[in-house]
């Protein structure tokens, strides 16, 4: 996830090291989580840390199902009290499923990142690219820096 025209960047806080970061995730230093649903079938959202660093959710808008996505290629929008942050495509992939009850309800993304919060669903191009991701340990280092 980055903000508007800049990269959004975790700062150094006691509060991010308690933040859930769970372990059968993957993440990207942009605050984004992956699972793994079945082989290339992936669900994206963003972690309890950005959502926390963000405030209070009150839009999201995202792509249509069907397109292609690019790594780093952004995907849509999160607006919040604080900012509107762009979102980005963690690999390489075909969206195949949106959260339409988010685009309904953002708050879920406050409430419940890991879970009724998630984005979108990607088929990737490459299931073996999940492993290029950062695991759970190195996310929580990377929100301490």
């Amino acid at each position: 996830m980055r903000n508007c025209a800049r990269r959004f960047r975790a700062r150094a806080s006691e509060r991010g090291a308690a933040l859930s970061t769970p372990e059968e995730l993957r993440y990207t230093e942009e605050h984004e989580w992956v699972s793994v649903r079945d082989g290339a079938l992936v669900r994206v959202g963003i972690t309890e840390y950005a959502q926390d660093q963000l405030g209070d959710v009150v839009f999201v808008d995202l792509p249509e199902v069907g397109r292609q996505v690019g790594s780093g290629d952004a995907f849509g929008e999160v607006e919040s009290t604080k900012s509107v942050s762009e979102l980005f495509a963690p690999l390489d992939g075909e969206v195949v499923a949106v959260n339409d009850a988010v685009t309904e309800s953002p708050e879920l993304i406050n409430s419940d990142p890991y879970g009724e919060g998630w984005l979108i669903e990607l088929r990737l191009d490459d299931a073996s690219t999940v492993e290029s991701l950062l695991e759970a340990e190195a996310y929580q280092a990377l929100i301490k820096e």
